[in-house]
């Protein structure tokens, strides 16, 4: 009788553990179809609000006319490359922090953790900060973008608590086989870390991907703009259809869906790349969080 209630009650929880799962879904999904059905749609069904969830008066003239613009493909150049080369940067700094705050004998291992965790509550503030970079003469440049973030203590913390769950006599068989520490991180530790690796360069490249604020605070040229901050000016108003080569005729048309046509085109990189790497996110953060 116990495991019948038993079982009548785990129904019950998969029943409405799957409804609020696809309530989730739906409502997370929705914007996204939302803003496809309008990157398709014609303006006249756009401003009249009659655009839901499937493209009304299928119509291609936008993404025609930010696909031809040269500037776009510029900043999403520029996109590109500083994702990579700040992730690249990113992994490289995170990975050796994490990986000397792992271990226990480290002296002054506690006042190093205590910097890190600090600046996640308390920075230099805006001004300081732009008056670093430059001072730096890092400013319209590279380097304002991948330096100035080029560590998050979250993701720090996630691998430092990796590291530590690894078994600690594979690293004392490798010093006895003649391993010094370079060697063993390289050949025994991050060979086993695929996982979080995978999962900390999934977390670092959207960041990248997304930002904006660093290139419009930082960056005062153009051609050196990211895809983001092209997207910003469209929607601020800065960019305006004829900037983007439009003729008079494809003007309305333009205004009503060039924010969404821009948003669909900045993120399709990244849903490329996602399914490819979910497998490691889950596994990655919680072998990251949970001690053994």
């Amino acid at each position: 009788m116990v495991t019948l209630a038993k079982s009548r009650g785990y129904r019950a929880f998969q029943v409405v553990n799957a409804v609020v799962l696809t309530g989730v879904v739906i409502l997370t999904l929705y914007p996204f179809v939302n803003i496809i059905a309008r990157s398709f749609s014609e303006e006249r069904y756009i401003l009249s609000g009659d655009v839901n969830l499937i493209p009304r008066g299928f119509n291609l003239t936008t993404y025609q006319i930010v696909v031809a613009d040269p500037m776009f493909w510029t900043n999403y150049r520029n996109t590109v490359v500083y994702t990579v080369v700040a992730t690249a940067i990113a992994m490289v700094l995170t990975t050796c922090y994490a990986y000397v705050l792992s271990k226990r004998h480290l002296k002054g291992r506690t006042f190093l953790i205590w910097v890190a965790v600090f600046t996640m509550f308390f920075n230099g503030g805006l001004i300081p900060n732009y008056v670093l970079v430059n001072s730096l003469g890092l400013t319209n440049s590279l380097w304002a973008i991948v330096l100035p973030n080029a560590i998050s203590v979250f993701n720090l913390l996630v691998m430092k608590a990796f590291f530590e769950n690894l078994p600690s006599d594979l690293e004392e068989a490798a010093a006895i086989d003649g391993l010094n520490t370079y060697g063993i991180l390289g050949r025994i530790v991050l060979p086993l870390s695929k996982a979080v690796i995978a999962t900390m360069v999934l977390f670092y490249a959207v960041s990248f991907w997304n930002s904006w604020f660093s290139a419009f605070l930082y960056l005062n040229r153009t051609e050196l703009f990211p895809v983001t901050v092209y997207l910003r000016n469209i929607i601020a108003g800065a960019t305006g259809a004829e900037n983007a080569g439009a003729g008079a005729a494809d003007l309305t048309q333009v205004a009503a869906n060039i924010q969404s046509v821009t948003i669909m085109l900045t993120v399709l990189p990244i849903l490329a790349v996602y399914p490819f790497v979910q497998r490691y996110f889950v596994s990655g953060v919680m072998l990251g969080a949970v001690k053994g």
